[in-house]
């Protein structure tokens, strides 16, 4: 019933950017923590930011000062700005979300991922 879609990967060159997109749909009655995971070939999935209802956000030691997460809390989207994107920043990148639904209760949900390529 609860759905998350990502948009906005991409090939794109070393210090350049990138802006990701997150929409969760369906049958939505209160979304919670919402955040953006990744995970490189051979590496485990690794969180990258976190946003909270009230706008408090984590961020990885790793994305500090280069990325940004926001969120829209009636269009019940998350973003993900990315500037001064690294090689090391190639990865897929997931949304995740805890949603409360009134037939489900609150329950984790993941989506279906979009790569980030960072190559010259």
């Amino acid at each position: 019933q609860v759905q998350l879609a990502e948009s906005g990967g991409g090939l794109v060159q070393p210090g350049g950017s990138l802006r990701l997109s997150c929409a969760a749909s369906g049958s939505i009655s209160s979304i919670y923590v919402m955040g953006w995971y990744r995970q490189a070939p051979g590496k485990q999935r690794e969180l990258v930011a976190t946003i909270s209802s009230g706008g408090r956000t984590n961020y990885a030691d790793s994305v500090k000062g280069r990325f940004t997460i926001s969120r829209d809390n009636a269009k019940n989207t998350v973003n993900l700005q990315m500037n001064s994107l690294k090689p090391e920043d190639t990865a897929v990148y997931y949304c995740n979300a805890n949603i409360g639904t009134i037939s489900m209760g609150t329950k984790n949900y993941w989506g279906q991922g979009t790569q980030v390529t960072v190559s010259s």
